[in-house]
């Protein structure tokens, strides 16, 4: 069976249906076309909002016709029907936000009396239809304005229905009980509809005193401060404070700003961009704001408390982006606001971010956290920042003249300015990649023309606030050059080296990017000058040359306008020809840039880094990033997101890498996990050996492959191995670090010695090819190999086969042992390669003796110049010399060196077999042994 209270509530569904229907119809309806002239910027703002609250009635009606349906349908079949189907209770939001939409456009046309100006211009049909409005309110005085008698039509009705709502929703509450099914759902229904009832009052007694707000300021103020959103929340005329340093006439706080009037001008704040503080004594408290902070000062504790509680609500409030429920202050989330938001804000005080706008995070009055700035003036910055500067990651696009050109900096930013290792790209087409400090390079970077560039250049090297400062490599592309050290003020000074395209070097003193003093120049083919020069290394002054015939030339160069060069000097015929490493493989650079000094901006941030501990936000500031190129963001301007690799896209932290990395005591566990660091990009380890690899190959690679900087190149790759590790702790280099990253620079390295080495390895070629024009038995024979130890048991012969023919047979175990050496390029790894193939050689002795056998030395030179010759390495001298150089200075003395000194015995032997071969007799080639 139906409660009385659901009869009484379809009768109020209806009347109230009845009654939207009737006020639409005779109010809504003609005060449409009666809205005010839409070209009058006030005449549309009224006709937006009187649609909108026609919309809102509309709305509600059909609610209320779809709450009307569900109680006919409950009491036409109450057996199936049950309570919970009524749309009042488990609708109850949605009926509820329909009527406070309602509110809320009904309020907003109160503010800017929308319902006056629409009357006043259909006055005469509004004065023939107050009967009818009298009929349809109850207590409408004959006297009132019409306006008002509107405004009472569309809210009266409203607010005599919630009543009743309130009420007759608490009647059945009371009858259905307390275990029924649906006492919570009518609790909560009328717990809603009777904070709409303290909703409505609230909006209504906000928007009279906001209406009677606009009658108490002049026309130019109401003009800039009257708007359908504000509601008056507090009058500094009703509660008096004073605003200090500002000394306001009037504070004003409406529910979206705060307002502070002094004289003709307006101080509007957003209440999203405002903090409370409160003060220290019972008067006072403090707000802060984007670009000023004030005290409020009220005359009494309480006038202050009102004050300060306001505020506090209306900024929770605007946080919040929608009124408190049902009043202020009612919400259920703490009062004090969070001191981070996010919010937009145009700047307007005078400095650098004038006129400028942010949007992104906040933190008591400071940009702090994610954001953007753009100026007026085209300039942007996306990324992070801290107390109101730039800090952390950042990118900025700088407009330049020409149209859609940018320059673009992706670079960390400390304080407001670039600090640490950014990425710049510019307009021109220049990229720069590197370090800033206080917005200029400052540290390691590298500047790299564009691929089009008329003049093409890279300079990688160090930087002094902003200029070439220190040691650096400059490749200058359209004269085919190559400057290797020392600058000062963005130009060469001190110490250098010049490496030419056409094989020229030069080594001398340079001041302000000319040279000085005296220098040495080699030629392509190793005639050697010592004298003055020219700024582009033309021979002038006195000098001295030494050809490589070792003739020699001293006395004054010059040249002349169609004379080419001349000299006055001694040419010397009688000198004796020089020693071929005397000139040929003369070292330029070594002693005049020490190599624990070259390369301090490459190791400095590594070291500062690891000594920090690996903090995870000084990562991608001290070892750079991945990112990909931006040519295609200037052209776009869409650059709000930057496609980087992030430090916790790795494996683990930074401080768990370290961790993990001093764990390892063990050597092989350690080389295992050095190996795997070194690999990896994202590791720190792996970011320094990238950048060193980036600097070794722009000293060593493509014009700077010249023999005279082997010795300048390898020290640096020693050095490289040293402070790769000496970070972490002291361990040995050469036996650990130095292998594992050798391969990263051996192509450029390796290059070196074959230059510096082609001339004794075109000997060595030669003795290796008339070697192998020997039978395996006249080959032993010539090399003296005791005859007792030739390995002739390991000959298989055909029928028609003879042991003096036999080729590429003896001792084929050392021989594929040794050619193993090519295949690896760790130094000990060879090494261990030779100690094989001396133990092969000894096993194969061994066996044809029949018994264990010790090689001496004069047994072991020959065959393993034997061995050397069927092995056919080529370039052998320059593997000697790169296994010497490289090796650990702890085998010195031991079985390794012994080793290596016969095998570079043995290529000294091979270089002088062709003279030996000249000198033997005629018919040796015919001799048989058998």
């Amino acid at each position: 069976m139906c409660n009385p209270e659901e009869a009484a509530l379809l009768r109020l569904e209806e009347v109230f249906s009845a009654t939207l229907a009737h006020v639409n119809s005779l109010v809504l309806q003609p005060l449409l076309p009666a809205a005010p002239d839409p070209s009058d910027p006030w005449g549309r703002e009224c006709l937006r909002l009187l649609q909108q609250l026609h919309k809102s009635s509309q709305q509600l009606w059909e609610v209320t016709e779809e709450s009307l349906h569900s109680l006919q349908e409950r009491l036409r079949y109450p057996d199936s029907t049950g309570l919970e189907s009524l749309l009042l209770l488990r609708g109850a939001d949605r009926v509820l936000q329909a009527h406070i939409e309602y509110i809320e456009s009904y309020t907003s046309c109160m503010v800017v009396q929308a319902f006056q100006k629409a009357a006043k211009r259909r006055s005469e049909y509004w004065r023939g239809q107050r009967k009818a409005l009298r009929q349809l309110l109850s207590g409408v005085s004959s006297e009132g304005s019409v306006g008002a008698s509107l405004g009472q039509a569309l809210h009266q009705p409203l607010a005599h229905h919630v009543q009743q709502y309130v009420l007759l929703l608490l009647s059945l509450g009371d009858t259905i009980g307390e275990h029924h099914p649906t006492r919570e759902l009518v609790v909560n229904a009328v717990t809603l509809f009777g904070n709409l009832q303290s909703f409505m009052k609230q909006e209504l007694d906000q928007a009279v005193a906001t209406q009677a707000l606009w009658h108490t300021l002049r026309g130019r103020l109401r003009d800039v401060l009257c708007t359908p959103a504000h509601r008056l929340l507090q009058d500094s005329q009703d509660v008096p404070v004073t605003v200090a340093p500002l000394r306001a006439e009037r504070v004003l706080l409406f529910d979206d700003a705060l307002v502070l009037l002094q004289g003709h001008n307006v101080h509007t704040f957003d209440l999203k961009l405002v903090w409370v503080d409160p003060g220290q004594d019972g008067c006072t408290f403090h707000l802060l704001t984007p670009e000023e902070e004030f005290s409020f000062c009220a005359k009494d504790s309480q006038g202050q408390a009102v004050w300060q509680w306001k505020v506090t609500w209306a900024v929770h409030q605007a946080l919040h982006g929608k009124k408190d429920f049902p009043v202020l202050g009612a919400g259920l989330e703490p009062s004090q606001p969070p001191d981070c938001r996010c919010a937009e804000y145009t700047f307007q005080a005078e400095g650098r971010l004038c006129q400028a706008t942010y949007e992104g995070e906040w933190c008591r009055g400071r940009p702090h956290g994610k954001g953007t700035l753009k100026w007026p003036d085209g300039r942007n910055h996306v990324g992070n920042f801290c107390q109101g500067l730039e800090h952390g990651f950042g990118i900025r696009l700088l407009p330049q003249a020409s149209e859609d050109k940018f320059d673009c900096y992706k670079c960390h930013w400390r304080e407001g300015s670039m600090c640490g290792y950014g990425i710049c790209e510019y307009s021109t087409d220049e990229v720069y990649k590197g370090y800033f400090q206080e917005g200029l390079r400052h540290g390691f970077g590298v500047l790299e023309s564009g691929p089009q560039a008329p003049q093409p250049f890279r300079y990688t090297g160090h930087w002094e606030r902003g200029q070439r400062s220190g040691y650096g490599i400059e490749e200058d592309g359209d004269r085919g050059e190559r400057y290797i050290g020392m600058w000062q003020a963005g130009q060469r000074h001190g110490p250098g080296v010049m490496v030419t395209q056409a094989g020229v070097c030069y080594q001398g003193t340079f001041q302000a990017d000319k040279t000085v003093g005296p220098g040495i120049l080699l030629s392509e083919d190793d005639s050697l000058y010592e004298g003055t020069f020219t700024r582009d290394l033309t021979l002038m002054g006195k000098g001295k040359v030494t050809f490589p015939n070792g003739f020699t030339l001293e006395g004054s160069f010059g040249s002349g306008a169609g004379r080419g060069l001349h000299t006055q000097g001694v040419l010397d015929t009688a000198a004796l020809p020089p020693d071929p490493s005397s000139t040929c493989k003369r070292q330029l650079g070594v002693g005049a840039f020490p190599v624990e000094s070259r390369w301090q901006g490459v190791y400095s941030p590594f070291r500062d880094f690891v000594c920090a501990g690996c903090p995870r936000d000084l990562q991608e500031a001290l070892l750079g990033f991945d990112v990909q190129s931006s040519r295609e963001l200037r052209r776009s301007q869409d650059y709000l997101s930057c496609e980087r690799t992030h430090p916790e896209d790795s494996v683990g932290s930074m401080e768990d890498i370290l961790e993990e990395l001093l764990q390892h005591r063990e050597p092989k566990a350690l080389q295992l996990y050095l190996r795997k660091a070194l690999s990896n990009s994202l590791h720190p380890l792996g970011k320094l050996l990238r950048t060193l690899m980036l600097t070794f190959q722009a000293t060593y690679a493509g014009v700077g492959a010249n023999k005279h900087l082997q010795e300048l190149a390898q020290e640096e790759v020693k050095q490289h191995a040293q402070e790769l590790w000496a970070a972490y702790r002291d361990l040995q280099v050469h036996g650990l670090v130095l292998p594992l990253m050798l391969p990263s620079f051996y192509s450029e390295l390796f290059t070196l010695y074959l230059l510096l080495h082609e001339r004794e390895d075109s000997f060595y070629s030669q003795g290796i090819a008339n070697l192998s024009l020997f039978p395996d038995t006249q080959l032993l024979e010539f090399l003296d190999v005791q005859k007792h130890l030739w390995p002739l048991k390991d000959l298989t012969l055909t029928s028609n086969q003879r042991y003096s023919l036999v080729r590429d047979k003896c001792f084929l175990s050392a021989t594929e042992c040794l050619q193993k050496i090519m295949t690896t390029v760790d130094p000990r790894e060879k090494l261990e390669v030779l100690e094989r193939t001396y133990g092969e050689i000894e096993g194969t002795v061994s066996r044809v003796l029949g018994r264990e056998y010790k090689l001496p030395m004069d047994d072991l030179l020959p065959l393993l110049i034997y061995v050397v010759s069927r092995a056919r390495i080529q370039h052998l001298g320059a593997e000697i010399h790169l296994i010497r150089d490289m090796m650990d200075p702890n085998h010195t003395g031991g079985l390794y060196d012994f080793l290596l000194t016969a095998l570079e015995s043995c290529y000294e032997h091979i270089q002088k077999e062709d003279m030996r071969l000249h000198r033997l007799p005629g018919h040796w080639h015919s001799r048989e042994l058998w």
